[in-house]
């Protein structure tokens, strides 16, 4: 008789930190507070954060999504994304007479103030960013004369500034670290005056994320990013997660769009999500995969994050005065 050779246990590395982070979770929590707040609807120019299931959950609870603030009914209620917008914006929903909640993220808020700073005294600003992303639109807004966006290395050539001795770089918040330093080490090269921000852009969960796929791309046969096609930070953690080594890496938002071809061969599946996924879609997908054997769960933890930010300021004003009416009534 010839031996039998065991099986390899099927096993799946869940990384930690994975899915919401501090500002996505300020700004559902904003949608949902300003709903119970003031009734439906709730008007939210562009998606709250960047994911299918949430902005649906959203929209069955009475937000209703729109792209421009003209389709915001006058003297309505409309709150700004966690991605920010354009001083433009706020000038428009006060034409409309538009009572405004802005959720932006307060580390996109950090470099709208940056922008805005440089571009008062007189800099090029070099915006590392991708073209089209709603936060590159809303901080080239606030100083579209100064800001010139570098859309990767390969853009660099391109770029031309006025003073070489008055540069300065910023960047988009969700873009992955290594590339975000290639761009920025390509424009040295070419300005070698070029200052940095006063620190990093990219935001801490953003980095967070990227490491942990970066340590489940060591072990894992096959990484699976939850996460919608339009989450910048989701499709970079993809990106990353091949660029550290995993033979193969897929973005899906939900377990039903995984392909059972995938695990083909696979022993060990790396498991994570992007910044703006709640935990209810990582569990689905859990569950799919114990369905097909891989019921064996290691957490790869390689950060701890403890970052809360307070809600938007419109919203605690508003609460503080609803709580204190109710204490008078008492």
């Amino acid at each position: 008789m010839g031996r039998m050779t065991a099986t390899p246990a099927r096993r799946v590395l869940l990384a930690a930190p994975r899915g919401y982070c501090a500002g996505v979770d300020r700004a559902v929590i904003a949608v949902e507070k300003a709903l119970e707040q003031y009734g439906a609807p709730v008007y939210v120019r562009h998606e709250i954060v960047h994911n299918k299931y949430v902005v649906q959950t959203l929209e069955k609870k009475g937000a209703i999504f729109v792209e421009t603030t003209a389709e915001v009914p006058e003297g309505s209620i409309v709150m700004f994304s966690a991605h920010g917008v354009a001083p433009t914006v706020h000038a428009e929903a006060a034409e409309r007479r538009l009572a405004t909640i802005d959720a932006t993220c307060p580390l996109v808020t950090k470099v709208h103030k940056e922008a805005v700073r440089f571009a008062r005294e007189d800099y090029d600003i070099l915006l590392i960013g991708h073209e089209g992303h709603e936060e590159v639109i809303g901080t080239s807004g606030e100083a579209p004369d100064h800001i010139t966006l570098v859309d990767g290395p390969e853009d660099v050539a391109n770029v031309q500034v006025r003073d070489e001795s008055k540069v300065v770089w910023l960047s988009q918040t969700t873009l992955s670290v290594d590339e975000t330093m290639e761009t920025v080490d390509a424009l040295k090269n070419k300005f070698p005056n070029l200052l940095s921000p006063p620190s990093d852009d990219i935001c801490y969960a953003t980095q967070n994320r990227q490491v942990a796929v970066k340590k489940l791309a060591e072990d894992a046969d096959l990484v699976i990013v939850v996460g919608s096609k339009n989450s910048s930070n989701s499709i970079r953690m993809v990106e990353v997660a091949l660029d550290a080594g995993a033979p193969a890496a897929h973005l899906v938002d939900f377990a039903s769009e995984i392909d059972e071809a995938w695990l083909e061969g696979v022993t060990t599946v790396g498991l994570t999500s992007g910044a703006s996924v709640p935990d209810v879609l990582v569990d689905g997908v859990l569950e799919w995969l114990a369905e097909r054997g891989y019921a064996d769960v290691e957490t790869v933890k390689t950060a701890e994050e403890s970052i809360t930010f307070s809600l938007p300021k419109e919203l605690r004003r508003d609460l503080r005065a609803e709580a204190a009416a109710l204490t008078a009534q008492q």
